[in-house]
Parts: structure tokens; C-alpha cells; sequence
């Protein structure tokens, strides 16, 4: 299902679009009338589409869960956004949800599903939070939405409290503190304003300095990604298939990645086996690296 058909099976439903004017409440209080599937028909649902391609029987596993997202949503509204909008976006997470559901995991929908809308969530939200982006690594959008709730008080952290973050979220001292100055920071436009007079202070755009205009410099930059991007390769062809499949999808693929749980019952071994795998495998490829 794409956006546009959620937003079809929303008006045939008689369904307000959350993102449509003035509507939001009248979404929230018509998705909250939508029974509740009992685990059953979820099952049975589940394996129309999966089995058959049943687009009703996907519109009726979205539609249900709809009061879901509206939920996941609200834990959301300190950001600043529009409700509206965060629940848009949950909603793509939930028919992504939907589409890769596998009914034969014996877990239910909404404990699958929390994973994509709260990802399409905090996609949008760093997308749009500020004009430059504030968080570029996993680790920093880590950073960011636990530093968020973490803080207790307006104001900067002390060294408590810095410690105290970096101790629970397992990073260093130096990177909460870096995040504490990005969220605390604002957008500051480079190019002077068009209305700018001519005894206003030069705008920031004046005083950048191109450090990466030498062009023997980007050259060293390439060609040293590119060596990483050779032993990263070689790395993986010196694992046998398994190992390799395993590092693959636990640290390569783009989108979902697997959990140890879901390898160990592919491959008919516990789940400390696959962790014992994968940390062998890494220990060999990091050995390359370091060579």
C-alpha cells in the first residue's frame, strides 16, 4: 500500500486525512471507533495478503492500527511538528509494517509495526527539526532523542549529569556534550539578508574558508575511502558463506536488520552461537584494518 491508497481507504471509510485542515481531531476520535483485531483475524488477515495479495485484507490490518500510530505519535509532540504530520508519517511506517509481516513469527502486528513508525517518525522529525541537519550518524540520532528525554531541567548540563547520560546511553562524555551544544544552538542564515544596509556586519558566509578547495586534498580524501571500501571486500570474501551472510545483514543491509533471534532459528543454532560468529568474523575483518 503507498500513501496514496491509505489516504483512499481512509476517505471510503469515511476517515478524515490527518494532514488535511482543521481534521486532525475528527481523525483521531473516527480511528479510535475502528475495532480492535483480535489475534484470529489478524492472523488470518495477515496470511490473505501475505499468501493471496489481498489488498483488502491489507487495508483492514492498517486501518485497525491506525489508533496505533495516533499513539506512538503523541510521545512525539515536543519536537515542535505538527501532530498532523508525525501521524502521515507513522502511517507509512505501519503499511511497511504491514507489507513485510510475517503472521508465522507468532508475535502480533503492533509489536512488529512499533519499529517502522517510530523509524519514519524520527526520519521526519530530523528531516525537519532544523534547516541543517543536527544528527547524521546512528549514534548521533541516538543521541539526540534519548538526550532529549534525559534532560531533567532548562539550561546546560553539569558534569553530573553529563556523566550520568553518557553512563546510561554508552557513549562519551564528549559526544553528549557536543549534542547538548546542537540541540541548545539555532539556525543562522550564511548569505546576508536581501535587505541587508551597508553599515550592517558582514554575514557568516564572509568569513568560510573552502578547506576542501585543494584539489590534492580530495584526492587523498577518495582515494582513502576507496582503500576502506577494497579491505571492507576483501574482509567479507575471506569469511565463509555463513559468516558472511551474517555480517551482511547484520551490519550492511540497508533498512531492517537482523536480529540474532531471527538468524539463529534460520540457521537451527542458539542466538549466543550467531554472537559468537558474527564477533569472530569481526575480529578477522578488523585485524585487515589495522594491518
Amino acid at each position: 500500500m503507498t500513501e496514496t491508497v491509505l489516504n483512499t481507504a481512509l476517505v471510503a471509510n469515511n476517515l478524515p486525512i490527518p494532514s488535511a485542515l482543521g481534521s486532525l481531531d475528527a481523525y483521531i476520535s473516527a480511528v479510535n471507533r475502528i475495532p480492535v483485531l483480535s489475534a484470529e483475524e489478524e492472523q488470518r488477515l495477515a496470511r490473505r495478503y501475505r499468501d493471496e495479495e489481498d489488498l483488502d485484507a491489507a487495508k483492514q490490518l492498517v486501518l485497525s492500527h491506525l489508533r496505533f500510530v495516533v499513539h506512538v505519535a503523541r510521545g512525539y509532540q515536543g519536537y515542535g511538528l505538527g501532530m498532523g504530520d508525525l501521524i502521515q508519517e507513522g502511517n507509512i511506517g505501519l503499511m511497511k509494517a504491514v507489507k513485510r509481516f510475517d503472521p508465522d513469527q507468532g508475535v502480533r502486528l503492533v509489536s512488529f509495526a512499533v519499529h517502522w513508525i517510530r523509524a519514519e517518525m524520527h526520519e521526519f522529525i530530523l528531516r525537519n527539526w532544523r534547516i541543517v541537519k543536527i544528527a547524521t550518524t546512528k549514534a548521533q540520532r541516538k543521541l539526540f532523542f534519548n538526550l532529549r528525554r534525559a534532560k531533567t531541567r532548562l539550561g546546560w548540563m553539569n558534569a553530573e549529569e553529563v556523566s550520568a547520560v553518557a553512563r546510561d546511553l554508552n557513549v562519551s562524555e564528549r559526544e553528549v556534550l557536543e549534542m547538548e551544544s546542537r540541540l541548545s544552538g539555532r539556525d543562522i542564515g550564511f548569505d546576508a539578508p536581501v535587505d541587508e544596509s551597508d553599515d550592517a556586519p558582514p554575514a557568516p558566509v564572509a568569513y568560510l574558508e573552502d578547506h576542501s578547495a585543494d584539489p590534492s586534498l580530495a584526492y587523498e580524501r577518495d582515494s582513502e575511502e576507496e582503500h576502506q571500501l577494497e579491505l571492507l571486500r576483501d574482509g567479507l570474501a575471506e569469511l565463509d558463506a555463513r559468516s558472511r551472510d551474517i555480517i551482511r545483514r547484520r551490519w550492511l543491509d540497508d533498512g531492517h536488520k537482523a536480529t540474532l533471534q531471527e538468524l539463529a532459528e534460520e540457521y537451527g543454532v542458539s542466538a549466543e552461537r550467531i554472537r559468537q560468529i558474527e564477533a569472530n568474523a569481526l575480529k578477522k575483518m578488523r585485524a585487515l584494518f589495522v594491518a
